[in-house]
């Protein structure tokens, strides 16, 4: 089984050749790149690609590394004792599967994406370092060892908020979605809107790299964000003359979609100032 693009979904040369070698190797793949690169959509393709269940772990700041194992809800078998529930006497009642036991004890292989693992604490990759590497892990409530049935085929993404481990990086395999060129990203908007016309494709993406090179910028768009422009730039039915930028009208058509801050609005509103000036 090998991953490669699929109908909904355009991976380079690169991504397709990492994703495959961190099958090989069995190692977790760490795919780092800007927000809205797809980063957590490549997972589900992942499993898409491979026939696979995908099950999916969103990391937030407060995830802790235990909740991905298992939590044991003391309270409640509490509340059970109180009530003379017949349930107490069994412990096992009161654990809660987490995400890497779910992927554990599937019956056939299945990827597991562990999503935004940034955004947690700084010790919380350390803290499933030996799960990830023996693919097992031990529940002190009922003494018994959960090993996994097949090795899951295990995706980590990052928007590179924070440093990892170097200890966690080594158990790895690495991956740095770099963003669209304007070729890659044509294919990209293809899939996603077939059939758009070439003169307002190439002037609209003209216009988003230009955009993007924009000095002092303090947001990108992504790709992401050139979607959803480009779906309100059909729906608008607005022709390739109206992408063209000019002294006034530095702004970017329907710019919401692609400028998600005041300061880079101002950034704009400044240069077609500037530029209406000079004339």
């Amino acid at each position: 089984m090998t991953f490669s693009s699929t109908d909904s979904y355009i991976a380079t040369q690169d991504l397709i050749v990492a994703v495959n070698a961190a099958v090989t190797l069995e190692r977790p793949l760490l795919v780092k790149g800007e927000p809205g690169t797809g980063k957590t959509e490549l997972a589900r393709q992942v499993a898409q690609s491979l026939g696979m269940e995908i099950i999916e772990w969103h990391i937030k700041s407060t995830t802790r590394a235990q909740q991905g194992l298992y939590e044991y809800d003391a309270v409640s078998r509490l509340r059970d004792s109180q009530l003379g529930d017949e349930r107490v006497h069994d412990v096992a009642n009161y654990i809660r599967r987490g995400k890497l036991w779910q992927a554990f004890a599937a019956p056939e292989r299945v990827v597991l994406l562990i999503d935004e693992i940034d955004k947690a604490d700084i010790e919380f990759p350390n803290d499933l370092l030996q799960e990830l590497d023996r693919m097992e892990f031990h529940v002190y409530e009922t003494g018994e060892t959960v090993r996994a049935r097949h090795r899951p085929v295990v995706i980590i993404t990052s928007n590179n908020e924070k440093e990892l481990p170097d200890a966690f990086l080594r158990r790895c395999f690495f991956h740095y979605i770099r963003f669209p060129d304007m070729e890659t990203m044509k294919r990209i908007v293809e899939v996603h809107f077939p059939g758009i016309k070439e003169r307002l494709l190439t002037a609209a993406l003209t216009r988003f790299y230009e955009i993007r090179e924009q000095p002092g910028l303090k947001k990108k768009p992504s790709t992401s964000e050139v979607l959803d422009w480009l779906k309100l730039l059909l729906a608008e039915d607005l022709s390739p003359e109206d992408m063209r930028a000019d002294s006034a009208n530095a702004l970017p058509k329907l710019h919401g979609a692609l400028l998600k801050n005041e300061q880079d609005v101002a950034l704009f509103e400044r240069l077609a100032f500037m530029n209406r000036r000079e004339r």
